[in-house]
């Protein structure tokens, strides 16, 4: 009975954290005004979850969040949606599954990568007040990274047309989106993983959910 208790609390929790990425996809919370960019929130849920509730569920939150992002880039297209949604695929069936990987694949990895490396500073005995932090910057590089290196390698030459620049100055635009908009996100998801994350593990633990 208690192990059914728990399961239930466990899907419970996942559904919860699913309904606010949904909310932070669809609403302008899911974006941090910053002095010069706009960050997203969007996947700091998928870091959250993955720590409260393991990497299985971190990989739910990713595949929610990347649905999310393929049903956005195909509702409301823009110049760069035919590398998130197959539906606006320039390339054929090729082209769909890389949109795929990238709006789906590249955010699963967020909620895996960040639910074993918390498994891992745990067993290490990392504080959480540092081990936390590390945990949301690294999963919104993973963000970041994947995504903006899958585009480079499986769509430098259709990101090179619509940006309307050479091929071979693909690399230094991914580079600068990874500088000037991906450091400040993984900076953003630091602060909040550490100061939501830190309230909601004394909850989960005195509630029984979860791994932590």
């Amino acid at each position: 009975m208690k192990t059914k208790k728990h399961d239930t609390r466990w899907m419970v929790s996942v559904a919860l954290m699913a309904a606010i990425i949904i909310v932070l996809a669809n609403t302008p919370l899911g974006m941090i005004q910053l002095p010069v960019i706009k960050a997203t929130t969007v996947h700091i849920p998928v870091i959250i979850g993955a720590i409260l509730l393991g990497p299985g569920a971190g990989a739910i939150l990713g595949a929610v969040f990347g649905i999310c992002s393929l049903i956005s880039n195909t509702m409301a297209p823009t110049l760069l949606s035919f590398a998130f949604s197959p539906f606006m695929s320039t390339t054929g069936i090729v082209g769909a599954i890389k949109a795929i990987w990238i709006s789906v694949g590249c955010r699963v990895l967020i909620g895996v990568a960040a639910g074993w490396l918390w498994i891992l500073l745990n067993k290490l005995k990392v504080n959480q007040t540092i081990a936390l932090p590390i945990v949301g910057f690294a999963g919104s590089m993973v963000n970041t990274i994947t995504v903006m290196g899958s585009i480079y390698l499986l769509f430098a030459q259709q990101y090179a047309e619509a940006k309307e620049v050479a091929i071979t100055a693909v690399w230094g635009l991914v580079m600068g989106t990874v500088t000037a908009s991906g450091i400040p996100e993984a900076i953003a998801a630091a602060i909040l993983v550490l100061a939501v994350g830190k309230v909601l593990i004394g909850v989960f633990r005195r509630m029984n959910i979860g791994t932590i």
